[in-house]
């Protein structure tokens, strides 16, 4: 791996914008250039990750691993921490200086900040919330998908006149490709003008928000309801059985809106997208709009009185029953067991 001079500006090919905390590179940046690495190997093209704030070699290193040719970072000390007018003032000009065709960013709090601003400097069209990125083989455009009119038809956007193509992508909706300790790239350490660095808005603090539901998209078990439950009273009912797994506890946007849970908590294309290795959920029919938010988990059980709920199309197991009756006897089994195995003697057993 090294270090080099700028490639030309005919080599740009397709960006993704990576993001840092404290340092640390993000995985969203390592899902993006999965979907990039996709998107140039069908034009032939590049595969650049843009990084502003510090990080450390190692990940820096580790994207080239995970699918990027080059990697743009801009370490300035004024980037340490996501502050809009910096951030699309350097972005803008990387942009304007290197000309990517394509370019592509999370839609998390930063990349849905910074990318309309960006399209707005640099006069470009942008789609946000794609849930997929293609390669029009005819014409290399980029083919924007993503779900419209209240998520009943998915729409296929097109930015035939300016550049770059930018979009958004819902973090969680693919999976990041594996390392390859083998693969070569390039690292371009920058510097940009001063002036860009200035700002309007300085951080303060932050305080993370403190809520049960924030951790649903790391879990790897989550049990989600829906208007099923009849009552937000009911939660109880999914709350005993997640704490029964070790689960994270999900909610459709009907039992969001209906007040019986919080926003936090909400899957779907208007809350969060997860990818556990168990997505287990009771009384919840499978709108488009709550599928689009699971479709990378690796396991999805259903239960649902109904047998020809939109949920059974997509479950690997489904299960036709009154959830006011499986849930209490599945957590009761569940916490049986576990009491079980804490027993004196039972140690290494079952």
């Amino acid at each position: 791996m090294k270090e080099t001079a700028a490639l030309p500006a005919a080599a740009s090919g397709v960006w993704v914008f990576a993001e840092q905390r404290a340092g640390i590179v993000q995985p969203i940046s390592h899902e993006l250039l999965a979907r990039g690495r996709r998107l140039a190997d069908a034009r032939g093209a590049p595969l650049t990750s843009v990084l502003l704030g510090p990080a450390g070699d190692d990940g820096l290193r580790e994207m080239i691993r995970r699918g990027a040719d080059r990697v743009l970072h801009v370490a300035d000390p004024a980037l340490q921490d996501f502050l809009p007018e910096p951030y699309s003032a350097v972005t803008a000009h990387l942009v304007r200086e290197r000309r990517p065709d394509i370019f592509i960013a999370g839609a998390t709090t930063t990349g849905r900040t910074l990318m309309p601003l960006l399209a707005v400097l640099c006069h470009a069209g942008l789609t946000a919330d794609c849930t997929q990125l293609e390669i029009d083989p005819a014409t290399g455009e980029l083919l924007q998908i993503r779900p419209a009119i209240g998520g009943n038809i998915m729409a296929t956007i097109r930015t035939p006149l300016c550049r770059p193509q930018m979009a958004t992508v819902r973090p969680r909706s693919m999976k990041p490709a594996p390392p390859d300790p083998g693969r070569a790239g390039e690292i371009e350490r920058l510097t940009v003008p001063p002036e860009l660095l200035r700002s309007r808005v300085r951080r303060v603090a932050f305080e993370p928000a403190d809520d049960e539901g924030g951790g649903i998209q790391k879990a790897e078990v989550v049990v989600a309801a829906g208007r099923g439950l009849k009552k937000g009273a009911n939660f109880d009912l999914v709350r005993r059985l997640a704490r029964a797994l070790n689960a994270g506890v999900g909610a459709s946007r009907d039992a969001v809106d209906r007040g019986w849970i919080g926003y936090p908590h909400q899957v779907g294309l208007s809350g969060k997208t997860i990818s556990p290795r168990l997505y287990f959920c009771a009384g919840i029919s499978g709108s488009v709009q709550h599928l689009a938010g699971i479709k990378t988990a690796e396991h999805i059980i259903a239960v649902n009185l109904n047998p020809d709920a939109q949920i059974f199309k997509v479950a690997d197991y489904g299960v036709v029953a009154d959830l006011f009756e499986l849930l209490p006897l599945l957590t009761e089994k569940l916490e049986a067991r576990k009491k079980s195995a804490r027993a004196p003697g039972t140690e290494g057993s079952g």
